[in-house]
C-alpha cells in the first residue's frame, strides 16, 4: 500500500495527493508530540537533563567525533532537506513565505526530536533500559514506538501517535522520488508534463528503490546518515559561493562547510560500514580535507570576488 502511494505521489502533480494527506500527517504529528510530551510532565517521569548527560552514550562505544555529528545533525544541517527545497519553493507565492515554511519545519522538527529523546530515555529508565529493552526486541523502534503511545496516551492516543510516527518516514519516501524525479528532469532538461515522459524517469528509480528494501535496513540507513550529510556540506559549500557572488558574507556558510566536510571525511574513513581506519589516520585526514577544500574556496571567492568589483567599477 505504502510503495502503491508513492508511485502515484511521485507521478501526480502535488496537490493532486501530496498537498490533501500532508495536513493530516502533521495534525497527528503534533498530537502525538504534544500528547507524549505532557504525558510525560503530568506522569512525572525523571526526565534527563543535558548537563548530566553530556558523554558518549554510544553503545558500541565508537567515538564521539565524528559519529555524533552523523547521527543526529539532520535536524540541523540536511542534505535530504535541502533537496526538497527547490521542491517546495515551487509551492509558495511569494520568497517571505520560506521563512516560515522552511525556519518554521526545521524548528518542529527539532522540538518533536527532544520530545522522542525525552520519552526514550526516560520511559525505559535511563539509557541502560532503553538499551536492554532494544536488545529484547531486536533494535526494533518501532516495537519503542508502539509501547511508549499506548502506555502514555492508551490506545486511541497510541493509535493516532503510531500514525504520526509512521507518516514521518512515509513523508520522507515520496518526496524522495518526487524530488529525485524533477531533480533528473531539470538536469538533463526533461520535460516532465507528460506522463510517459516522468515515466520514463520513475520507473528506473522504482526498480533501486524495490532493490533497497532487500538490503538490511540498518546498513542503509547508516550510508544514508554519511550521503545525508556529505550532500548537506556539498550544498553549504554551493551556498557560500552563491553568497560571494551577490557580494554577501560568505563565512555563514563557509564555516559549517568547512566543518561538515571534516566530519564526513573523517567518518567514512573510520566507520564500520566504511574503511575502518583507525582514529589516528581518520581524523588527521578530515581535517586535512577540510583545510583543502577551505583553501580552495577562499582562492576561488577572491577571483570571483575581484572580478564582480571590476564588473561594478
Amino acid at each position: 500500500m505504502i510503495f502503491a502511494y508513492y508511485v502515484i505521489a511521485t507521478l501526480v502533480p502535488i496537490d493532486k495527493l501530496i498537498g490533501k494527506v500532508y495536513p493530516l500527517f502533521g495534525v497527528c504529528l503534533l498530537i502525538m508530540c504534544i500528547g507524549v510530551g505532557g504525558a510525560l510532565i503530568i506522569g512525572g517521569y525523571d526526565i534527563p537533563e543535558i548537563p548530566t548527560h553530556l558523554y558518549n552514550m554510544h553503545a558500541k562505544g565508537l567515538p564521539l567525533y565524528p559519529m555524533l555529528f552523523i547521527t543526529i545533525a539532520c535536524g540541523a544541517i540536511s542534505g535530504f532537506h535541502s533537496t526538497q527545497s527547490p521542491l517546495m519553493a515551487r509551492c509558495i507565492t511569494k520568497e517571505s513565505q520560506g521563512r516560515r515554511v522552511f525556519y518554521g519545519a526545521m524548528i518542529a522538527e527539532g522540538i518533536i526530536a527532544l520530545v522522542w529523546a525525552a520519552a526514550a530515555m526516560s520511559f525505559f529508565g535511563g539509557v541502560e533500559g532503553l538499551a536492554k529493552f532494544m536488545s529484547a526486541n531486536n533494535g526494533n523502534a518501532g516495537v519503542v514506538v508502539n509501547t511508549i503511545t499506548n502506555s502514555l496516551l492508551g490506545k486511541i492516543g497510541g493509535t493516532l501517535a503510531v500514525i504520526g510516527v509512521v507518516a514521518c518516514p512515509i513523508s520522507s519516501g515520496d518526496t524522495a522520488f518526487r524530488s529525485a524525479r524533477l531533480t533528473i528532469a531539470d538536469s538533463i532538461k526533461f520535460n516532465q508534463g507528460s506522463m510517459r515522459n516522468r515515466l520514463m524517469i520513475s520507473i528506473p528509480l522504482f526498480v533501486i528503490g524495490f532493490y533497497l528494501t532487500t538490503i538490511d535496513f540498518g546498513v542503509i540507513w547508516r550510508y544514508f546518515g554519511w550521503s545525508n550529510q556529505t550532500l548537506a556540506a556539498i550544498v553549504v559549500w554551493t551556498s557560500a559561493m552563491y553568497l560571494v557572488h551577490t557580494g554577501k558574507n560568505h563565512w555563514m556558510a563557509t564555516i559549517p562547510a568547512t566543518f561538515m566536510t571534516a566530519v564526513c571525511t573523517s567518518y567514512i574513513l573510520i566507520a564500520p560500514e566504511g574503511f575502518k581506519l583507525s582514529m589516528k589516520i581518520g581524523l588527521p585526514v578530515g581535517i586535512v580535507a577540510a583545510a583543502l577544500a577551505l583553501m580552495t574556496f577562499l582562492s576561488v571567492a577572491k577571483k570571483v570576488s575581484a572580478k564582480t568589483i571590476a564588473e561594478t567599477a
